[in-house]
């Protein structure tokens, strides 16, 4: 895409089909959303399964992601970043000394209020990713509210660290629908979703570092891609063990460009 707001002639076209397919009077295919991501979890090391209808169908179809090689012991560490609550640079330190990647999703608003932990999770070898600027719900919103978004955030994490390559996706609160995968794939996303997560983004219900560490272990699998929110006081206090415990089980962490390296 070319810097600022005007549309190539391909992604006009998407837009054009894609509002016509949604006009009044019209309806878009059966299955093909609003949803709200959910699974179910893993259970002593079982696969998690995404068996709502239509949901791994739409997945496959834009190329979205939600785990990894499920033959595979790796995970894929992942954090939505949509305010600052003081934890961050605590679980930076934790994934430096344990020489771990991970992906940040990030808002507008962290942007424009964080611009140090940006610097540093770039410096330091991270994937900043796409949570749009706004937070909003993407399935309420035109194809080009939904492309200036995504654009804004990008820019302005390429002129903040230099990263200028932003591939991956999170929509805020797991919410999509076909338009939406559509749109982003044809802006050179990836959605990605999750196979492991748990209620850790109340900051006001958090429970101790033993409780996300039971919850975040108890849920391990081969192809795992974690979401954990760096506003959760517990995670930044339990990372450091819940690695070494991983660790231990024989998993190993790697990043989600790792991941893509390997798809077909």
């Amino acid at each position: 895409m070319k810097k600022g707001w005007g549309l190539q002639p391909a992604f006009l076209l998407l837009l054009v089909l894609v509002l016509v397919s949604a006009a009044p009077g019209t309806a878009l295919a059966a299955g093909s959303g609003p949803f709200h991501f959910g699974f179910k979890k893993s259970v002593d090391g079982k696969l998690p399964s995404i068996d709502q209808e239509g949901f791994k169908e739409l997945l496959q179809k834009y190329g979205a992601i939600f785990m990894g090689d499920p033959e595979k012991k790796e995970l894929y560490l992942t954090f939505d970043n949509g305010y600052e609550n003081g934890y961050t640079a605590r679980i930076l330190d934790t994934l430096k000394e344990k020489k771990v990647p991970a992906t940040f999703f990030v808002t507008g608003h962290y942007v424009k209020t964080q611009e140090e932990l940006l610097k540093r999770m770039a410096a330091e070898g991270h994937i900043i990713g796409n949570h749009s600027w706004n937070h909003p719900d993407v399935t309420t919103i035109s194809p080009q509210q939904l492309q200036q978004e995504l654009e804004r955030v990008k820019a302005e994490v390429a002129r903040i660290t230099g990263q200028q390559e932003m591939k991956y996706l999170r929509t805020p609160r797991g919410i999509f629908d076909e338009r939406s995968l559509a749109v982003s794939k044809e802006l050179g996303y990836t959605n990605v979703f999750w196979s492991l997560a748990y209620m850790d983004w109340d900051v006001k219900a958090q429970r101790g570092a033993g409780y996300a560490y039971d919850k975040v272990t108890a849920q391990l699998h081969p192809g795992a891609v974690m979401l954990l929110h760096s506003i959760s006081k517990d995670n930044a206090e339990a990372l450091g063990r819940i690695i070494d415990e991983a660790r231990r089980r024989g998993y190993e962490f790697k990043s989600l460009d790792d991941m893509q390296k390997k798809a077909p």
